[in-house]
């Protein structure tokens, strides 16, 4: 039977994503699947309903769940949500699993299998599919904006008639996929930018960027692209390099997080006290409890006065038109591969990109990682 695709209205407060986009729904269509909406769900992503031809618009959400085999989302389902999809569906979207114990036994339960976007593996045929990147891609842009809004100072060398304004000077720490974005964003905006991660490998994408480098003589390649923790050792001698270029930041980016696990604490409330007046600091890591001390996930800090810290939350709902747009194509790419010529879905689980990222089937919790943890 062909495929039946649900996309429902996201619920959790602040998204302003949504799973699908019009362009998306028509290359679905063209591989004759059948695609069900929650009215005005992509509203908030600034895509009318009558933008998606040949979708159709369904009033409330457990009518749309009722005939659906396959359901794209954002943000993972609450249990009244599981409650409504259908026993043997699949359903495709970020799953938190490290904080939705509950959710994955209420997909065992009902059959359903589970593929967890976070999980997409790094590797590269999976790179069009991997949501996280995408997504970080989009905060890290946004963190540099968001840092220039709150600055006391211009970002670009001004010269006027009133004499000549020095750029701002810029310190990202962690060059990943959003370090890399505030990088290049920050230079955009004519800032001087220095740029920190604990893996010695992104030393020439820094530079090819624009920005320097700031070596700490510490070195934490981990595996899959992500860096490892460091030692109580490790993280000393780090922070005394660190210190002195935070000191002399006008405006910090932090980016070093680690999917599902805590945020690893670099800048510490000492670092803040030394910091010029004036500075600010936007964590980006703040989902994971934030890079610094102070941090206050969702809040900004007026550190004495002196420093302001801005923990944003879902920083990608910020841009929501291509943070969705970006997030369909990851979705469509990877569950396009495993739709027959006669609309249906037939998943490979010894595909090294499907066995990577799905997390329960047939009754079960089939992701190492978290099958141990149940």
């Amino acid at each position: 039977m062909p495929i039946r695709l649900a996309i429902p209205n996201e619920i959790q407060s602040g998204e302003r994503r949504i799973a699908l986009d019009p362009s998306v729904a028509k290359k679905l269509t063209g591989l004759k699947v059948s695609i069900s909406m929650q009215a005005g769900a992509a509203l908030s992503s600034h895509f009318k309903d009558d933008d998606f031809v040949d979708v159709t618009m369904v009033d409330d959400a457990a009518t749309l769940y009722k005939e659906a085999s396959l359901i794209f989302k954002v943000q993972p389902p609450t249990l009244d949500e599981v409650a409504n999809i259908p026993d043997g569906a699949t359903i495709v979207g970020f799953m938190a699993p490290q904080n939705n114990a509950e959710m994955m036994q209420a997909f065992c339960d009902k059959n359903i299998t589970s593929l967890a976007m976070e999980l997409v593996p790094r590797i590269t045929r999976a790179q069009s599919m991997d949501a996280l990147s995408s997504q970080a891609s989009i905060s890290g842009y946004m963190g540099v904006l968001m840092g220039a809004q709150k600055a006391s100072v211009f970002f670009p060398m001004l010269t006027t008639a009133a004499g000549t304004i020095r750029p701002a000077k810029v310190l990202i720490i962690g060059a990943g996929v959003a370090g890399l974005q505030a990088i290049a964003t920050a230079k955009r905006l004519g800032a001087i930018v220095e740029a920190f991660d604990v893996r010695s490998a992104t030393r020439e994408q820094v530079e090819s960027l624009g920005g320097k480098f700031v070596d700490t003589g510490v070195s934490a390649d981990g595996e899959g692209g992500y860096a490892r923790e460091l030692t109580e050792d490790e993280k000393q001698q780090q922070q005394e390099v660190l210190a002195k270029h935070i000191s002399m930041a006008d405006v910090v980016v932090t980016t070093a997080a680690i999917p599902g696990r805590p945020s690893p604490k670099i800048i510490t409330a000492a670092m803040v006290a030394d910091m010029k007046v004036g500075a600010v600091i936007v964590d980006l890591a703040s989902e994971g409890g934030g890079n610094c001390e102070l941090t206050q996930p969702g809040e900004s800090v007026d550190y004495e006065g002196r420093v302001t810290i801005y923990g944003p939350l879902n920083v990608p709902s910020e841009l929501p038109v291509n943070a969705s747009e970006m997030y369909a194509k990851n979705l469509f790419n990877l569950v396009s591969p495993f739709i027959t010529e006669d609309g249906e879905l037939e998943l490979d689980f010894d595909d090294d990109v499907i066995a990577g990222c799905v997390l329960t089937h047939a009754g079960k919790i089939v992701h190492e990682r978290y099958r141990s943890e149940s």
